[in-house]
């Protein structure tokens, strides 16, 4: 049987958005989507050996957790890892490590679920992890497609402040370009080998593959504005698409 780590990471406080780790979201904690999704993931897959953590430094998110779900296991962050600038990778080897010393076992991989991306349909995961098992890779992230191409309707200011190409090429169409994505921090999929430092942390370097998910429901919450649309994007999603109701049903309580 395989050994699957899944971790919910979120720092106390936010620059951009104060405290948004312990927003409530359509009327439910917001950490709760992640941990039912991670749960209804683990129901599907009986054949895997699920273990679910909570990485903070932040005693509310903590007791958050605790309350409802009292087998997640909380691994509080050390004010080294705390900082706004510390690369998310560190973060989920310190969580690889003493998962495997707390339950004396080796994880074949980590699937990392922001906080602040809760709308997720509950064969996500499921079938971003059939992907990762096709074939041999080191990462599946999970992106939509860009409603901005690069190559054809995306533009940068030159030094001088005239407006040019981000991508030079000699398309006469957005049909003729290459197809893009938008990536969001909704789920990744890691290697053991990439989050032990094997791969040097750079998420580009190895085999990596892009699950496409839903585009209305990845926007990443990082202000007030991204908090306030997506709760409206929300009521939509749960009235009409199940995969969105099902993750939000199976909170507790």
């Amino acid at each position: 049987m395989k050994n699957v780590l899944v971790t919910i990471c979120g720092r106390a406080g936010s620059k951009g958005f104060r405290n948004k780790n312990l927003k409530t979201f359509y009327d439910k904690p917001m950490v709760y989507y992640s941990i039912s999704a991670a749960q209804l993931f683990a129901a599907a897959r009986p054949d895997l050996a699920v273990d679910i953590c909570l990485n903070t430094d932040s005693p509310e998110l903590a007791a958050l957790v605790a309350d409802k779900y009292p087998e997640v296991v909380f691994l509080p962050r050390g004010e080294e890892l705390a900082g706004d600038r510390v690369p998310k990778e560190a973060v989920y080897e310190d969580c690889m490590k003493r998962m495997e010393t707390k339950n004396a076992k080796q994880y074949d991989c980590l699937i990392d679920l922001d906080i602040t991306s809760p709308l997720r349909q509950d064969f996500d995961l499921i079938r971003a992890m059939e992907m990762y098992e096709a074939e041999p890779l080191d990462l599946v992230m999970s992106a939509a497609p860009s409603r901005r191409n690069p190559y054809f309707n995306m533009a940068q200011l030159t030094a001088d402040g005239y407006a040019c190409r981000i991508i030079e090429n000699n398309f006469t169409s957005r049909q003729q370009a290459p197809a893009c994505y938008d990536i969001n921090a909704s789920l990744y999929i890691f290697s053991r080998s990439f989050v032990l430092g094997e791969g040097g942390q750079d998420l580009w370097k190895g085999r990596v593959k892009i699950y496409e998910m839903f585009d209305t429901g990845i926007l990443d919450i990082d202000s007030e504005e991204d908090y306030l649309l997506l709760e409206v994007i929300a009521r939509h999603l749960y009235d009409n698409i199940p995969g969105f109701t099902a993750v939000r049903n199976g909170i507790r309580g």
